[in-house]
Parts: C-alpha cells; sequence; structure tokens
C-alpha cells in the first residue's frame, strides 16, 4: 500500500501534545484492535483520524484519552500518562453518542462543567462559540438533535482544553449550524489547542483537518495533507504509486486508451460513458498535448481527486 508514513516532520518536542509509540490493543477475546501503531498530534492541529469501521479509530482514542491501556507500547498527552488528573484537566472531550441531565437547563449544565475546571473558558465564550444564545435556559430533553450535539461541544470547551477529541461532532447539524462549528474549531486551533475529528463526513475532514491519518485494520495507512492524502488514493488506482500532485481530467475526447496514456505524465484511464476520466501527475503538459491532437475535445474538468475515493483505495485492502 502506498503511503506517506516516512515523510520528514518538522514538529519537535515542544510541538508534541499527544502520541502513541508502538501500539497494540488487544482485547480479551482475542480481537486485535491495533496493531503497533504509532502517531503523533501537534499543538495546534486539526487532526481527521479516518477509517472503516473497525479499523481501530475509537480504541486509539480511548487510548489518548486515558479510557483503555494498551497491550503493548507507549502513550503519552503532555509527556505524562492520560490517566494523571492534569493531564486530563488539559482535556476536552465530545462523544458521538452522549447526554446529559435531562432537568438540568443549559445555563446550569454548561455552569457545573466549567465548576469542574480550575480555569476554565468563560461562560459568555463558551455559550458563543457553541451557539446557544437564546437557548439558555431551556432543558436539555426540550432541545432538538442539533441543539444537543451543540450543547455537548460547549460542554467539551468547558475546562478551556488543550487538546479536543471531536467525535462525529456535526451530525445533526443543518449547514449554517456545521459551519459554524467548523469556524470555532479553526478558531481554537488558530488559539493553538489541538483537535482531532473523527469523522464520516469526508467532505468536512477535506475542509477542515491540516492533517489526515488513515487506519484499517488496526495499522496506520497513511498520513499526510488532504492534498497528499487524495493524491495517494489516486495514485493507489494508478501506475504511479508515488505520485503526488495528482489531477484527475474528466473530459469527451476522440483519443483512444493507448494515446492517452502515452503522453506525459498519465497513470490511469477509466471510463465514465462518454466522458473519459484520466489520471495525471503532470496536468498542464497532458492538456497541451490532449487539445493539440483533439481540436473536438470539450467538457473539460480538471480537479484535485475526492478524498472519497482516496479513501475508499487506499481502504480497499
Amino acid at each position: 500500500m502506498t503511503s506517506v508514513l516516512d515523510m520528514p516532520t518538522t514538529a519537535s518536542a515542544t510541538d508534541t501534545v499527544a502520541s502513541l509509540g508502538h501500539v497494540t490493543k488487544r482485547y480479551a477475546n482475542g480481537v486485535l484492535a491495533l496493531d503497533d501503531l504509532s502517531l503523533t498530534l501537534r499543538r495546534g492541529e486539526i487532526v481527521a483520524l479516518l477509517g472503516p469501521n473497525g479499523a481501530g479509530k475509537s480504541t486509539a482514542v480511548k487510548l489518548m484519552m486515558g479510557l483503555s491501556s494498551p497491550t503493548s507500547g507507549s502513550v503519552s498527552i503532555f509527556g505524562a500518562d492520560p490517566r494523571q488528573t492534569a493531564a486530563r484537566l488539559r482535556t476536552g472531550v465530545m462523544l458521538q453518542i452522549g447526554t446529559a441531565p435531562h432537568m438540568l437547563r443549559v445555563r446550569e449544565q454548561v455552569q457545573l462543567f466549567r465548576g469542574y475546571y480550575p480555569d476554565p473558558m468563560p461562560y459568555a465564550d463558551i455559550v458563543k462559540a457553541a451557539g446557544l444564545s437564546g437557548i439558555e435556559d431551556r432543558f436539555f430533553v426540550q432541545l432538538s438533535g442539533g441543539q444537543k450535539q451543540r450543547m455537548l461541544f460547549a460542554l467539551a470547551l468547558a475546562g478551556d482544553p488543550d487538546i479536543l477529541f471531536l467525535d462525529e461532532p456535526t451530525v445533526g447539524l443543518d449547514i449554517e449550524a456545521r459551519r459554524a462549528m467548523w469556524a470555532q474549531i479553526r478558531s481554537l486551533a488558530a488559539r493553538g489547542k489541538t483537535v482531532l475529528l473523527t469523522t464520516h463526513y469526508l467532505e468536512e475532514a477535506d475542509a477542515l483537518a491540516h492533517r489526515i491519518i488513515v487506519l484499517n485494520k488496526g495499522k496506520l495507512v497513511c498520513s499526510g495533507t488532504p492534498a497528499e492524502v487524495k493524491s495517494l488514493g489516486a495514485a493507489a488506482t494508478s501506475s504511479q504509486p508515488n505520485a503526488i500532485g495528482l489531477k484527475i481530467i474528466r473530459c469527451v475526447t476522440t483519443l483512444g486508451e493507448d494515446h492517452l496514456l502515452a503522453m506525459p505524465g498519465v497513470g490511469g484511464i477509466e471510463a465514465a460513458g462518454a466522458f473519459s476520466i484520466i489520471t495525471t501527475s503532470q496536468p498542464e503538459a497532458t492538456l497541451r498535448e490532449m487539445l493539440a491532437l483533439d481540436q473536438s475535445l470539450h467538457s473539460l474538468e480538471v480537479n484535485s481527486p475526492a478524498l472519497e475515493d482516496a479513501f475508499l483505495a487506499l481502504t480497499s485492502n
């Protein structure tokens, strides 16, 4: 499998917020959830952790949250054991399946959680960040699904955490609320906070993440920027296993497959009805030659590979 596991990193020890070092996790029933997994989260970074069901995402997150221990290997957060109180006070968590006492009002819930921390985020900042203005006097049981998600996001922010674990945070949110939460997540990263995001919305990972980590069957498949991961996915389905910066050309052309494959940078051809889908690492050179040879070429589009396609290609084995 193609990967960017050996790409150089500019992170120093002081940049590292959390890490897994050669972690293996085997459950009592014999299931191997993680297999010699190493990864690092850095200060001010938004990382999307992706993988199919059963890939080991939840296990990796639980280890970094201190809710589970590895069978072997090391887990560190802020240079310490994640189960230590000092580490937990700097951690915020929003789980996919979360709830709160039904008969407490929104403001009561937020104030209660703020009281757990020695230096909490100001109440007004939490309400603004989570979009809770106007519903602060409602009971949790009275909130819509999207409003409950926003309140759970508020509780995760209560301690003004330095690292935030967000598990499917925008489920149930409408487009406006989703974009507003994206803006807040970006704002947190700009303040030097680290955000680990797990999501099935691949467009969310593409839009938000500075870096994407893909797991499959407990192993690290690749780690890189969204553009790098998309290029790796395209390369996995073409004859260019190490290509970075691939582009997808979609057009209607009279040129045959053999002719197209002989052009500069072209590594793969697919047919989609009347359209040809061409993967190339040299899009300008490829297009110049195509336009010179086929004056009837039309319906031309040039795009980066889609993250969804990359995800499927990288996790297909």
